[in-house]
């Protein structure tokens, strides 16, 4: 609210307006400094490195154990160093996990690994790859792998089978019908 002083002729600016002045500075400023530092990753967030991964050979004895949840980690001591083993989600392989069989053999893996990791993800074992190339069986989600899939459950299968029916993915149905008509 703006006064007139009668003996300077100038406009004042009340308390009031002035407070609310410099409150809508301070948020704006208190902004301008925090929505950079929020844009930032936390150090030390977890997830895998985003480094691309190079391929390794290394030879070894295999070895297991187990985790505080009852997973097994396959692991291959080489040159002093121990990696750890992966060729696909545990929950997929279930008790025929590919590289048990290998358990207390020295064996040479070629697999994949990231700049700074131990792990390695295993492509084969003494020549034999562990599965083909491509997608691997275990990608598509509960829709693909069914009753395995740790994301799958009976009520999803079924509103999903009342929504699409035996077609999936949608949309294949109808290029298939298309493709069949004379």
């Amino acid at each position: 609210m703006k006064t007139t002083s009668a003996m300077t002729g100038r406009a004042t600016v009340s308390a009031r307006s002035r407070a609310a002045v410099s409150i809508v500075a301070l948020v704006v400023l208190s902004m301008l400094v925090a929505l950079p530092a929020l844009a930032v990753d936390p150090p030390g967030k977890p997830g895998k490195s985003k480094a691309p991964e190079v391929s390794v050979t290394v030879r070894g004895l295999v070895s297991t154990t187990t985790d505080a949840a009852g997973k097994a980690i396959y692991r291959i001591s080489s040159g002093g160093k121990t990696y750890e083993l992966d060729a696909g989600p545990s929950w997929f392989h279930g008790d025929n996990h590919p590289l048990k069989a290998f358990v207390g053999k020295t064996v040479t893996i070629v697999g994949g690994q990231r700049e700074g990791s131990t792990e390695i993800d295993v492509q084969s074992v003494d020549g034999t790859a562990l599965r083909a190339p491509g997608k691997p069986p275990w990608a598509g989600g509960w829709k693909r792998v069914g009753e395995r899939h740790p994301g799958w459950s009976q009520e999803k299968a079924d509103r999903f089978k009342a929504k699409f029916g035996d077609c999936f993915p949608p949309g294949q149905c109808k290029k298939a019908a298309a493709s069949s008509a004379p």
